[in-house]
C-alpha cells in the first residue's frame, strides 16, 4: 500500500517464535507481535505509529463484529465466529499491506497463531471477518495523506551552507487524521519569546540536566534520558498492555482499547508535527550554541554545548514524546474509569533489561517530559504544552470510543 522500508525480518521471526512470557489474550498478543514486526522495518515512527493505527482498528472492527458487545458492530456476522481466527487475520493482513518486507515473520507468526485454532467452520468464519475488516480499513486510509511527496524547503541564503538532512515528517500536517476535525485543531500557542524569563528558566534547566558531558543529571535521570530515547510504538504499547494483560479483562475491551491508544497517537502526531512546523522553533543544541544572539542576558552562549543524545531531526515546539504519553495516559484513565490504576509498566528496546514502573498516569506522563529535557532536546515549556495538547486527543478519543461512561 504505502510502505518500502526496510528491515530484518530474521530478528522479527526470532521474536514471534519466542512465547509470550504474560499472554492475555490473543488482542494483546498480537499487539506486541505487530509493534516488534512494525520496529524491525526500520519505519520512521510517524509511519510506524499510523501502520499500528491501521491495524488495532482493523482488529477492533473484528472482534467486535463477532461480539459485538459495543455500538458499531457492522453487518451480520455468523454466530460462533472464532475471534482468534478473526484476530489473527486481521493483523496478518493489514500488516502485510503495510510493512510487506517483513511479510516472511508476519507469515510465520499467522501460521504459528492460527495452528492453534480448531479446524472447523468457526475458524472459516473468523478469518473471512478478520480479513473483511482489514480491508475495509485499509481502503479507508488508502488515501490518507501519509504518501504525499515531503518538500521541505531550507531556509538559506542563495549559495549559503546549511545542513543536508532534510527534516522528518514535514508532510504529516496533511494526512487526514482519525478523529480531529483538522491537523491544526489543537495547535497551541507560540513558544516563549526569547526575552522572557520563561525562555531563559528552560534554556539554562536543559542547558545542565541534558548536556553530553559536563551535565548535572544523576544516574536516575541518566537512565530515564537512555530509556525515553527509544520512539517507536512498542515502547507505549507496552504500558498499555500493562493494563490489558490483567485478569478478568474482555477481548474486545482490550481490541477498544488498543484501537483508541493507536489512532489516538497517530491523530498526535499529526497535531504535534502541525504545530512544529508552524513555529519553526529551534532546538536545544541550535539555541545554545547561539545564546549570544538571542537578545537575554541570562542565556550565556556555550559554542560546544551537545545534548546527550542525537537530536530528532525536526523543529523543536511542541514535544512529541509527550504529547503520545498524554495522549495514551488519558485513554488509559478513561478507560479504567473508576478501578485503580496500580501499576503501569514498560520496556524500552534501547535499554536491554530495564523496567519503568509508575502508580499513576500523571507520574508516566511526567516522567516521559522529563526525560526529554534530560535527553537535551527539548525545553521545559515545550513539554509542559505537549502534555497539554496529548490530554486534549486522548479525551476526544476516550469520548468517541468511550462515549461519557468511560468503560
Amino acid at each position: 500500500m504505502r510502505r518500502d522500508a526496510t528491515g530484518a525480518w530474521l530478528l522479527t521471526l526470532a521474536m514471534v517464535a519466542t512465547p509470550s512470557i504474560a499472554a492475555a489474550d490473543a488482542v494483546t498478543d498480537w499487539d506486541k507481535v505487530a509493534c516488534d514486526i512494525v520496529g524491525a522495518s526500520k519505519a520512521p515512527t510517524p509511519l510506524g505509529v499510523s501502520t499500528i493505527a491501521i491495524t488495532q482498528t482493523a482488529v477492533y472492527e473484528a472482534v467486535n463484529r463477532i461480539t459485538r458487545r459495543f455500538p458499531g458492530a457492522g453487518g451480520d456476522q455468523p454466530s460462533g465466529a472464532s475471534v482468534e481466527a478473526a484476530v489473527a487475520a486481521a493483523n496478518r493482513a493489514a500488516l502485510s499491506a503495510l510493512v510487506a518486507d517483513q511479510k516472511p515473520a508476519i507469515e510465520a507468526a499467522y501460521l504459528k497463531a492460527i495452528a492453534s485454532v480448531a479446524d472447523d467452520d468457526a475458524k472459516s468464519a473468523g478469518i473471512a471477518i478478520g480479513e473483511r475488516a482489514a480491508a475495509e480499513i485499509l481502503s479507508q486510509h488508502a488515501e490518507d495523506g501519509s504518501a504525499a511527496s515531503e518538500s521541505y524547503r531550507p531556509v538559506t541564503a542563495a549559495g549559503v551552507y546549511v545542513p543536508t538532512t532534510i527534516p522528518v515528517a514535514s508532510q504529516w500536517l496533511q494526512r487526514k487524521p482519525w478523529l480531529m476535525e483538522s491537523a491544526a485543531q489543537f495547535r497551541p500557542g507560540p513558544p516563549p519569546a526569547l526575552d522572557s524569563a520563561v525562555w531563559a528558566r528552560d534554556y539554562n534547566e536543559v542547558k545542565a540536566l541534558g548536556a553530553r558531558n559536563g551535565s548535572s543529571r544523576s544516574a536516575e535521570q541518566t537512565e530515564i534520558a537512555r530509556f525515553w530515547e527509544a520512539t517507536k510504538p512498542s515502547i507505549y504499547h507496552g504500558v498499555v498492555r500493562s493494563i490489558a494483560e490483567r485478569p478478568g479483562r474482555e477481548i474486545t475491551r482490550n481490541a477498544r482499547l488498543l484501537a483508541a491508544v493507536a489512532q489516538g497517537m497517530d491523530d498526535a502526531l499529526i497535531a504535534v508535527f502541525d504545530a512544529k512546523y508552524h513555529y519553526n522553533f529551534w532546538r536545544p543544541i541550535t539555541a545554545i550554541r547561539n545564546g549570544d544572539q538571542d537578545g537575554n542576558e541570562a542565556t550565556a552562549r556555550d559554542a560546544a554545548w551537545l545534548p546527550l543524545i542525537e537530536t530528532p531531526m525536526h523543529p523543536e515546539y511542541p514535544c512529541a514524546h509527550c504529547i503520545l504519553a498524554a495522549t495514551v495516559g488519558t485513554v488509559i484513565g478513561a478507560d479504567a474509569g473508576e478501578d485503580p490504576l496500580s501499576e503501569l509498566s514498560t520496556t524500552s528496546y534501547l535499554l536491554e533489561g530495564v523496567t519503568r514502573r509508575w502508580t499513576s498516569t500523571a507520574d508516566f506522563i511526567q516522567e516521559v517530559s522529563n526525560g526529554r529535557i534530560y535527553d537535551g532536546v527539548h525545553y521545559r515549556n515545550s513539554t509542559e504544552v505537549g502534555a497539554a495538547m496529548g490530554r486534549r486527543v486522548g479525551g476526544l478519543a476516550a469520548r468517541t470510543f468511550f462515549g461519557a461512561q468511560g468503560q
